[in-house]
């Protein structure tokens, strides 16, 4: 069996190869239509024939990839802040010798608290993110040193020493806070799945963050989901529904969807639940 992954936030899924008719760039030029349903985001004409196109981000994740992006864009433009109104600080500690009271444990600011828990399968956002570690730690272990140095009367040394760090080490984390908000807002490029039932007419299109790869696997490798309720965890009904199981990959699974089955009532669906495709 032929399927196509696709990566719709941080999970993977897979459409059967005979239930898509095409893939194309999401221009955001949809027709908005009223509709009640949040994951329903207009209508794109494929060959003359008018095709609802629904969010699968919202429908899997809760959130549209757009929206999680833009909170991600906008939370290390607000550490970003911190850390500029953080040296600033400093700099006022040094000059005016009073007390700083801001985190000194690069682990304990803000961004370091977010930055430890933090995890992306994106790789250039990853690769960005690595280089924060030692700048970031290294600005921070200023406070200590300089402020002790301003005890010992080396307050124009330290003036100094802060003065180069900001030319330089400083400088440099904050061009890393605009590179990271940068990937994370131009790596968004989604696409529109249309999928059909019959293999020539559009059903619905999905809107999915980006194509990832082709696999053809066995029905014998696809494992079925029933072994997740058997624990006693379960997944939404609603969910589950449209699920026909997981492919192994590397070093995670891809979760088979099937489109006809999105928005079908349970009911409905409940001879297909014994069926992985």
């Amino acid at each position: 069996m032929d399927f196509i992954n696709f990566k719709v936030g941080q999970k993977t899924i897979a459409l059967k190869i005979l239930d898509i008719l095409l893939t194309e760039r999401f221009e955001n030029n949809l027709t908005a239509l009223p509709n009640n349903n949040k994951s329903f985001i207009g209508v794109k004409d494929y060959m003359g024939t008018p095709t609802p196109i629904f969010d699968l981000g919202l429908i899997l994740n809760n959130e549209s990839t757009h929206v999680s992006n833009a909170n991600l864009a906008e939370l290390l433009q607000t550490r970003e802040k911190d850390h500029l109104q953080w040296f600033k600080e400093l700099e006022n500690s040094i000059e005016n010798n009073t007390p700083f009271s801001l985190a000194r444990d690069p682990h304990q600011c803000a961004f370091g608290k977010w930055y430890d828990n933090f995890k992306t399968d994106n790789e250039d956002l990853s690769a960005i993110l690595s280089r924060f570690d030692e700048p970031h730690k290294k600005i921070h272990s200023l406070a200590d040193s300089l402020i002790n140095m301003v005890k010992q009367g080396q307050k124009k040394q330290a003036q100094e020493i802060l003065a180069t760090e900001r030319r330089t080490t400083f400088t440099l984390l904050l061009r890393l806070f605009e590179s990271a908000r940068e990937q994370v807002v131009l790596d968004y490029k989604p696409i529109i799945i249309f999928t059909t039932k019959d293999g020539q007419n559009p059903h619905i299109g999905l809107l999915v963050d980006k194509v990832e790869d082709s696999v053809s696997v066995d029905a014998s490798e696809i494992k079925p989901l029933d072994k997740l309720t058997s624990i006693g965890f379960d997944i939404d009904p609603q969910t589950r529904n449209m699920m026909r199981g997981l492919i192994k990959m590397d070093k995670h699974h891809s979760v088979i969807i099937d489109s006809s089955a999105i928005f079908k009532p349970i009911a409905e669906d409940l001879e297909l639940k014994s069926t992985v495709v």
